[in-house]
Order: structure tokens, then sequence, then C-alpha cells
């Protein structure tokens, strides 16, 4: 079995003698390479990454540490995951406290024991092989969780993606319901792919961004001298989609003529061009969704119903992200690498506070309103983290001020119970509650800001009132 190379140890450090000393304590055990200042050290972490980072903060003979501070600032930026461990001769508590808040694991003051530097950095190795693994595991999960670009891991997902497993193969017409935003194009994707027709043409159709004389031509073609300026035979989304899925998004903008060709279709396999005679059999599986109730629009009269039966033999109804928070970290951190990989810009981290910012926030578009945000924080905002002052005003709780909506005290008491002082503050209590999470779309922690509340008072008043 081949032995395993020797980990990597880059020592910087201008003084010959100490690089010699270093050297021979921890050469035997480790590949140590040797810099003697910025440009030199910077030159072998292009040539090669370095697991550990003994670094000198004096590299220059007036013992100014900001050169060495310049190089641990390139090594967090280049090497994220790199140990450093300063070594320096200044006495001043302040400057191994800089070194710390800047990334440094440890501090050792000059002159040092190397047995005891050889400890340190056994045990940086183990801290640093600890969380490459958790890394690993973690990336591990995200992949488990993304399902054909869905990212989620609540429950609500997990069932979406045993879903999506239980009916790819089957036949039957798909019908995706959910508010806009929630990934209906992302799911009908995932059905095709995890299909047997995964090999055959994914054609999506938004149907609602097509003008109502042109979505019959898209869908089913036309042929030559079908209509003033159709000079030529033209195939539709029915024909290129043969053996394998077509996705009608907004389906519920089909005008009546459509609808009634689209039955054909479902009921029958087969259509004719617009201006053409001769039936054309098609094999198509049918995905489609609607950020509409369906099922009302029927009772306006607005959508067929056999053609609705038609649709609804496999319904999926999509969470909105209000309904999934707990999916908000993992969705914010997957835009934030592709985006920040997109626009080559190094990789960045969410604060905890504008994390909970965003997860406070109601999310009415859903996760496309969540990647747009992010897009533009990436690039729009500087620094390696994100905070809650590069998250717009709507987002970081800047709520329209309650005492033009909420109800006054006089307003709101319940003439039969003034008498009854308890009941009258329980009243005026549960009509400010009520109002509050009215205004903030049902999000405790934003109603709670508005009212002055604690999120442990909220809960209370909540559970006390039945909301």
């Amino acid at each position: 079995m081949p032995q395993a190379a020797p980990r990597r140890i880059l020592l910087v450090e201008d003084d010959a003698l100490l690089r010699e000393q270093v050297r021979y304590g921890l050469g035997a055990q480790f590949d140590v390479a040797e810099a003697d200042s910025p440009d030199s050290a910077l030159a072998c972490m292009a040539e090669r990454a370095a697991d550990v980072i003994l670094l000198d903060l004096q590299l220059t003979p007036q013992g100014n540490t900001e050169d060495g501070f310049g190089v641990l600032r390139e090594v967090r930026r280049r090497m994220s995951d790199a140990v450093v461990i300063v070594l320096t001769g200044n006495p001043q508590h302040e400057v191994r406290l800089r070194a710390i808040e800047e990334g440094a694991y440890d501090c050792f003051g000059k002159p040092f024991d190397l047995r005891e530097l050889r400890l340190v950095v056994e045990r940086s190795l183990e801290r640093l092989d600890l969380a490459r693994e958790n890394r690993a595991l973690k990336s591990q999960m995200v992949q488990q969780a993304s399902f054909q670009n869905l990212i989620g891991c609540s429950q609500a997902m997990l069932r979406i993606f045993d879903t999506i497993r239980r009916i790819a193969d089957h036949p039957a017409t798909v019908l995706l319901l959910g508010e806009s935003g929630t990934g209906k194009e992302l799911v009908a994707r995932a059905i095709h792919f995890q299909s047997g027709r995964r090999d055959r043409p994914f054609v999506p159709v938004h149907c609602s961004a097509l003008p109502e004389t042109l979505i019959e031509t898209e869908l089913f073609g036309h042929e030559k001298g079908a209509f003033t300026g159709a000079t030529a035979a033209r195939e539709g989304r029915f024909e290129r989609a043969h053996g394998g899925s077509l996705f009608l998004d907004e389906v519920s903008t089909l005008n009546p003529n459509v609808q009634t060709k689209l039955l054909r279709v479902l009921e029958e396999k087969e259509f004719e061009r617009v201006g053409g005679r001769k039936p054309l059999q098609v094999d198509v599986r049918l995905i489609a969704a609607s950020n509409e109730d369906l099922e009302a629009l029927v009772a306006q009269g607005r959508f067929r119903d056999d053609l609705f039966f038609r649709l609804n033999v496999l319904p999926l109804r999509l969470p909105s992200l209000r309904e999934r928070r707990e999916d908000i970290p993992l969705l914010a951190n997957h835009f934030l690498r592709q985006h920040c990989e997109q626009s080559k810009q190094p990789p960045r981290q969410i604060a905890p506070e504008a994390l909970e910012r965003l997860l406070a926030y109601p999310w009415k578009g859903n996760v496309r309103e969540l990647e747009n945000l992010i897009q533009r924080v990436v690039l729009l905002a500087d620094g390696a983290t994100i905070s809650t002052e590069h998250l717009p005003p709507h987002i970081t709780g800047a709520l329209p001020a309650f005492n033009a909506s909420l109800p006054t005290p006089n307003s709101s008491l319940p003439s039969a119970d003034v008498s009854n002082l308890t009941l009258a503050v329980e009243s005026y209590e549960r009509t400010l509650l009520r109002a509050a999470l009215d205004r903030t779309d049902g999000v405790k922690t934003r109603a709670a800001q508005a009212l002055g509340l604690t999120k442990e008072q909220m809960k209370y008043l909540c559970r006390k009132h039945h909301l």
C-alpha cells in the first residue's frame, strides 16, 4: 500500500538560522518549504498549496509587522482552509490579538520551544482534517438535497423529491401548482430527467409570454400558406418534444380554442398544424403548471372542466418559501457561491444577523426573489462578508409605521366590556397582535419588532390569544 505524502508546511521567516532550526525540528515529519519575504511566500503559495503556514509577522529588519499581516490576509484569500500559526518577537498583546482576529490559528512568541510548536502543528492539522471532512459532508448533503438544481432539505422539499421519483416514469400528465417563483420549471425538468425520456427533448413553453395570436402556431406549428407571412411549413413545440416532455407554464392563460386542441392531443395523441388537414401522431409526456387556482377558473367558466380533469391526473403542489424557511440558509449560500463564481469574485459568507433578516422576510416572490437579491448583493457589496448593511431596507425590517393603521385604544375597546378592565385590555392586545401580523404577512419576528416586543414575548402572546 503506497505511503501517504507528508503534509506540507510553509515557513515564512527572514531569519536564516531560525529557518534552519525549524526545518531540523519538523523536517523529518513534514514537507517543509521556506520563504524569507512576502514575495517569495506568495510565489510558494502559487506553486503549491500548504496545509500549515508558519508566518513571521516581522519580515523586515525594521521590525514592521504590516508586511506579515499582508501575507496573512493573502493566505486567507487564496487558501481559506490553510492553518496559519503566527511567529512574532513583538511582545505587544495587541499584535497577537490582531493576528488571531485576522484569522491566525495560534500565535507563538519568539523564542519558542520546537516540541511545543510540533504539538501545535499536529493539533492544527487534526483541526484542518476535521474541517475538510465537515465541508465534504456538507457538500454531500447539498448534492443529496439538490435534485436537478432543486435545493432543499426541509420535510416539504424531501416530499417533493420523493414524489418526483415516484411519478417520473409514469406516462400520466403532471399538474404543478404553486406561487410564482417556487421552481415549477425546475421540478418539471427534474421529472423529465429522472424518467426514461431523459435522452429525448425537454421543451418548455411559457404560455403567458406568447401573444394570443401566436400561441396556437407555437404549440402546433403551421403549414405553408396557412396565413399571411407563412412562406414555409413550420413544426410546433409538440413536434419538437416528440418522445420527450413538453412543459406548459401558466397553462391557465391559454385561450378557449387552444384549450380545445390541447384536450384533443391529450385524448387522441394527435393534432393538425394550423392550416393543415393531416393528423400528426405525437408521443409527449405533458407537464403543465399554474400559479392560479384552476378549479376556481373552471367555476368561473374561464377554463374547460374536461381539460382540467385531464391535466389534474398527477397534481403536485410546490410549497412557498415561507413554508420551508429552513431551506433559506441552504438556498442563500448556494446562490452566493454560484453568483460569486459567475462574477469571478472571491468566496463570501453571510453574517448571522443578515441571515436572520433573510429568515424573517416573507419572500412573496419565493426562491426567484431570493436569488435575485443575492445576485444584486454580490454585484454591489464590498468585503468578504454580507452583512445587514448590504441588504435593502425592505429586507432589514424597515417596516411602514404602524401608527397609521393600528387601531387606537378608543376605537378598539369593546363597548360591552368597557367596565371589565381585564377583558378590555386583552381584547385590545389581541387586536394589536392581529393587525401587526396582518401587516407583516404573518411573520412573527417582524411583527414583534414593529410592536417593540422580544421574540419570547411575541411567542407568549400568540399562544395566549391562540394566534
